[in-house]
């Protein structure tokens, strides 16, 4: 088998298969592997006429590839990619290139990248977002490793990426893990994002209004600046009939939401890094509580609340909820790039926030008009110390900060959970609250295991403590 294609992805599954057409799309020739052979010979028999190369085995596989090799890995994240690399590293030579498509952990992709770089290969972990409509018609690409890989792989990258206002959405997000690490933000930003759209579909719902109503706001909404693939997908989900009954499809479906990790990878690396991601944590939170089904229908019939309905004007609730949806959907953004931000000093990444909003409007999940805001936010200040206090988002909460908190009261006097647009509002009040009530955190702290204190009559880094009257039990 002579080497001449230009590309080579192992795994056929939905989102493999997306990805090779895409690729081939483009104008590149494309070698193809799965561990079972027979899915490999039914893919290319199904695309008769592409310049596809199915190979039964890694060492035809890699032999089938133009020099240096490029080849992209999709499989499950974790002990699989290890194993396809440890089979591969006989078979490739200095300088070939090894992409991990999936979604895996950071630190895993910089154990990988540590442990082929002495061998002279170059790894890539590149996040790609767009699920499996992306992945064939154009994803959001973050492709971390060695910037010596970029010049190789960009024009592959930059042709099968999704395009907005004629740029592709794509760039070299940074070294070593940088790219699967941003993949990782962009998730919790998404379980985020999610979270608030279900808690505004929970608010109009609680109003009464039925699911094409709602269709039809979310509809609305998405010719607005609440502009999003997401939502977009909201209005079309509410409006789906099922087939057989007849009813809204949402109304048969269990409330039990499922989750891949990355959520909680977020959740781990801000405990770690003493960074607030309240919403998002919020998010991760309500898809632990929805899989206790059997333990909320127990306490249903247990714990007293009220009934969890709102008696209020539609047209009044629905101005009201926008605005707090878009206000806490701009907190989510804000805490997820404060984290990037925080990582990206830490690590040396030079990470450039703007440009990573950039690359979010087109292709993945959560892609959104407000993106554009957002990249004008960070190259009108580079050091912009969090989303929120940029000029425009200013003015959108401070717009939109009342509504938010009647929205929050209503819930809570009516029972409803919304613990994301909770969250949301508690930091926007924290952020903007010059003095808390850390004060007295900090006294009992020095009560019970004298450890300090600044004051405020005092000079910024000196630190005092109290004789405090003993406790008589």
């Amino acid at each position: 088998m002579s080497g001449g294609n230009d590309f080579g992805l192992i795994g056929l599954a939905v989102m493999g298969q997306n990805l090779v057409l895409n690729i081939e799309s483009r104008g590149f020739s494309v070698s193809v592997y799965n561990r079972t052979p027979a899915t490999t010979d039914d893919f290319v028999a199904r695309h008769p006429g592409k310049r596809l190369t199915g190979c039964h085995s890694l060492a035809d596989f890699v032999a089938s590839l133009a020099r240096p090799r490029k080849l992209m890995i999709m499989v499950k994240a974790g002990a699989a990619v290890d194993a396809v690399i440890e089979q591969l590293i006989p078979l490739l030579e200095a300088d070939d290139i090894v992409i991990d498509g999936g979604n895996s952990l950071y630190t895993d992709t910089e154990r990988r990248d540590a442990w082929l770089t002495p061998l002279g290969l170059r790894f890539v972990g590149a996040g790609v977002s767009g699920g499996e409509e992306g992945a064939r018609k154009g994803p959001a690409i973050m492709p971390g490793g060695p910037a010596s890989t970029w010049g190789v792989m960009r024009p592959i990258f930059e042709a099968i990426a999704a395009q907005v206002d004629g740029q592709p959405c794509v760039m070299h997000i940074g070294p070593g893990g940088a790219g699967h690490y941003v993949k990782m933000i962009h998730n919790g930003i998404e379980y985020g994002d999610m979270q608030l759209i279900c808690e505004a579909y929970s608010l109009l719902q609680a109003a009464g209004m039925s699911t094409d109503q709602m269709a039809a706001v979310f509809e609305q909404w998405n010719d607005g600046e609440l502009q999003s693939y997401l939502i977009q997908i909201t209005a079309k989900a509410l409006a789906q009939r099922d087939a057989e009954t007849g009813k809204p499809v949402v109304d048969l479906i269990l409330d039990k939401a499922g989750q891949k990790g990355t959520g909680q990878w977020t959740q781990l690396n801000a405990a770690e890094n003493a960074v607030v991601i309240s919403t998002i944590n919020a998010a991760v939170e309500a898809r632990v509580l929805s899989s206790q089904k059997a333990q909320r229908v127990v306490a249903s019939r247990q714990l007293q609340g009220p009934p969890a309905r709102l008696a209020v004007d539609h047209a009044t609730l629905v101005a009201q909820v926008h605005d707090a949806l878009y206000a806490s959907k701009i907190v989510s953004y804000a805490q997820g790039l404060d984290l990037m931000r925080t990582m990206s000093d830490k690590k040396q990444w030079a990470l450039d926030l703007g440009g990573i909003a950039s690359i979010w409007r087109g292709g993945c999940i959560i892609r959104a008009r407000f993106l554009n805001r957002i990249t004008e936010a960070y190259q009108d200040d580079p050091a912009l110390g969090n989303l929120m206090l940029a000029p425009f988002f200013q003015q959108v909460l401070n717009r939109g900060q009342m509504a938010w908190r009647q929205v929050v009261a209503q819930a809570v006097g009516a029972g409803i959970p919304v613990p994301a647009f909770s969250a949301s509002l508690a930091y926007y009040d924290s952020l903007r609250t010059e003095r808390l009530s850390a004060n007295l955190l900090q006294a009992q702290r020095d009560f019970f295991g004298a450890l300090t204190f600044e004051r405020f009559d005092g000079p910024a880094g000196r630190w005092f403590n109290t004789d405090w009257p003993e406790v008589i039990e």
